[in-house]
């Protein structure tokens, strides 16, 4: 059997905006990168193995009309000043054979670095639970990075965020934040 695991992934976002709902979603991906890809979205998984990339490096390994496995996260509105957020969180495990977790999450009235913390600390707490680190989920995410961290378990964890206000004459405003994975050719 020949699997399909991703070897490498990049992180990205972006913001569109325009009167139709569709078209501003394609902005957003546009200005994301991601727009001449073919996208389907998986779970929240994160390879063992699998390396980060920079976004520039990962952006050029995409040929257009491809598919191309991601963790997406949007959120559109055409309501004046409303704030959409989407967030991609990850945390990565210090054993290198043991898998990771992405997390992703849209929706509305968040500001970046409440969202940022709130992706990452879902990401962590998800590895965090399969790696058996006692901790208490209703604790704060700051007293909770601190279990994780002196565990020697979690060796990495980050996001990636983007928040936008709705256009203030109505027009549709969508966001979105994507983990993209790569295969070696």
């Amino acid at each position: 059997m020949n699997a399909m695991v991703p070897s490498h992934v990049f992180f990205t976002r972006g913001v569109g905006k325009h009167k139709n709902n569709l078209e501003s979603f394609e902005g957003a991906l546009r200005s994301a990168g991601i727009a001449q890809a073919n996208l389907v979205k998986v779970s929240s998984i994160f390879p063992a193995g699998c390396k980060i990339v920079p976004r520039k490096s990962g952006l050029s390994k995409l040929v257009p009309g491809q598919i191309t496995y991601c963790v997406l996260a949007e959120s559109r509105t055409n309501e004046p000043n409303r704030l959409v957020s989407a967030g991609i969180g990850l945390a990565v495990p210090a054993k290198g054979e043991q898998f990771g977790y992405i997390s992703e999450h849209h929706g509305f009235g968040m500001k970046e670095r409440k969202l940022a913390d709130y992706v990452e600390d879902m990401a962590a707490s998800m590895l965090a639970s399969t790696l058996g680190i006692d901790f208490d989920p209703y604790s704060d995410y700051d007293e909770r990075r601190e279990v994780y961290k002196m565990s020697g378990q979690i060796v990495n964890t980050r996001a990636v965020v983007q928040t936008a206000e709705g256009d203030k004459n109505g027009q549709w405003t969508s966001v979105v934040a994507a983990a993209i994975f790569l295969f070696d050719k």
